[in-house]
């Protein structure tokens, strides 16, 4: 595929206004109806709902550079408002639609977003000092909510014009090994940098005009990366769910699938007992897997079937890739080279260092933060040590930060789980164990005295708290104490969290057999 039409940076808007002349009346999406037919969403009528969407905020007073979010579960009015956002010249700030109500508005505060789209699962979380827009629960609702003609694009696109691709166009918030997540602001050059080179390295299997089946939660950098390409690439996507996306991949039979491990695991098992064809639909021609490491066993597996699953590394602080194994020069047992425009290096004691075009420049409201986060002389530290193979491969031995990535592809920090437990009457302690798995484990330590039968209260009330993926699903008491002497705590009596993985590792993996 000849991709040099698709280098030039520009504001994403473009992706789908770009493709008007000669896709109007062809689907952009299939969404699937309660009686599990599907209606199909053209790009003229995708256009129209995020040209009105931008046309609202700038009728609303919203000026370039002002950060509008979005809370909702995936969907057409997902992804309109959230272009629509950056057509506007504003700031998108997705919040994950699991997230709390006290999760939502730490984001919504700390980023002072003007308006929140959510959705009506999603609108009683929203707190009362932040407006809400108009949800597009039909097509033609936040056009009809906007005051100027449908028909006018001229504002929408003067504004488009002004936009400074040196500005953010995207605010994700990221965890932290501690404390509340941290604003991470990506510029129209950061992720246009990143894409042009990820076009670069997979061009061999992509193709204009491919079926997509777009299950990822969009509210993540992976999905809305997926949402962006086939903007620009001119995909077909029908929109899936977390609870449906395997289900649906025989029958949509899409060319390109992207997914997180756990669900490339589930996709071998089916190919393993079904054959390719009737498990995938027999047409996958692009495979991606994110957000955390894919076994090699899988890859391997999934490569003799007849699939080469694509894996890479990156961070949402980097646009997010900076690595990436390529269709004509691949290593399971690593996550690629570097991509064109990244140089990286190893510190001295082996972890990561970045530099290029596609990384951030700073943390939202957050010095230190941002200070911590890089070398002297500019280079943005990973946290992840990494080494490289002798052709040039890089591999992932290590993780400096306490941050759990589970095998569906979040990350999480288990201090701000265990944080739940401080003052808590029955337990004194509790470390959350999980990296790469599909749910979240812990070991627990009891007050003296403390009556077993209550922990399961205890973690009902903290799980109460917490998104899904955050929650604690199976427990081990441990009755032996955490010591300075067996090198479980620190002279300061803080957490050896690896030592105490390296010492109760067989028990916590059992709770998952």
């Amino acid at each position: 595929m000849d991709i040099t039409p698709f280098l030039d940076l520009r504001p994403a808007p473009y992706g789908v206004l770009d493709r008007l002349a000669t896709h109007r009346d062809r689907p952009r999406f299939y969404v699937r109806n309660s009686d599990k037919s599907w209606r199909a969403v053209t790009w003229g009528e995708h256009a129209r709902d995020l040209r009105a969407v931008a046309r609202w905020l700038i009728d609303a007073g919203v000026a370039p550079g002002d950060r509008v979010a979005v809370f909702a579960a995936n969907s057409v009015a997902w992804a309109a408002s959230a272009i629509g956002i950056q057509a506007a010249g504003a700031v998108l700030v997705p919040i994950y639609p699991a997230s709390t109500a006290e999760q939502a508005a730490y984001v919504l505060h700390h980023a002072n977003a003007r308006f929140v789209f959510a959705d009506p699962a999603c609108a009683p979380r929203v707190p009362d000092d932040v407006k809400l827009a108009p949800w597009p629960s039909d097509p033609t609702a936040i056009a009809a909510a906007s005051s100027r003609d449908a028909s006018d694009p001229d504002v929408v696109d003067e504004r488009l014009r002004s936009i400074d691709l040196d500005r953010p166009a995207l605010m994700l918030y990221t965890s932290g090994t501690s404390g509340p997540p941290k604003g991470v602001p990506l510029t129209h050059r950061n992720i246009g940098a990143n894409a042009a080179d990820w076009l670069r390295c997979n061009a061999t299997l992509i193709e204009e005009g491919y079926r997509d089946l777009l299950w990822l939660p969009m509210s993540h950098i992976f999905g809305l990366g997926e949402l962006c390409l086939g903007n620009t690439l001119g995909w077909e996507s029908w929109l899936g769910s977390p609870l449906d996306a395997l289900e649906l991949l025989p029958d949509v039979a899409p060319h390109v699938f992207f997914s997180v491990p756990a669900y490339w695991e589930k996709v071998a098992r089916a190919v393993a007992s079904h054959g390719l064809d009737r498990a995938t639909g027999g047409r996958l021609r692009f495979c991606l897997s994110g957000g955390a490491g894919l076994k090699v066993e899988i890859k391997e597996e999934l490569h003799r079937a007849g699939l080469l699953v694509i894996e890479g590394y990156g961070l949402t602080e980097t646009s997010p890739t900076l690595t990436l194994n390529r269709p004509d020069a691949f290593r399971f047992d690593t996550v690629g080279k570097p991509l064109p425009s990244v140089e990286l290096r190893l510190a001295d004691d082996g972890e990561i260092l970045a530099r290029g075009p596609n990384v951030f420049a700073g943390y939202h409201d957050d010095p230190d933060a941002t200070a911590g986060a890089f070398t002297d002389d500019g280079w943005f530290k990973t946290g992840d040590v990494g080494r490289w193979t002798d052709d040039g491969y890089l591999q992932i031995i290590d993780r400096k930060k306490d941050i759990l990535v589970t095998a569906g592809g979040k990350n999480v920090p288990p201090a701000n789980i265990e944080a739940r437990f401080a003052d808590d009457p029955v337990i004194e302690r509790a470390v959350v164990y999980g990296d790469g798995k599909s749910f979240l484990v812990a070991a627990v330590w009891l007050h003296r005295g403390a009556d077993r039968a209550a922990v399961a209260h205890r973690i009902e009330l903290a799980n109460a708290q917490l998104a899904k993926f955050e929650t604690i699903k199976k427990w081990l008491i441990v009755d032996e104490p955490l010591t300075v002497e067996d090198g479980t705590l620190t002279t300061s009596l803080k957490l050896r969290r690896k030592a105490v993985y390296a010492k109760l590792r067989d028990r916590l993996e059992a709770l998952y057999s």
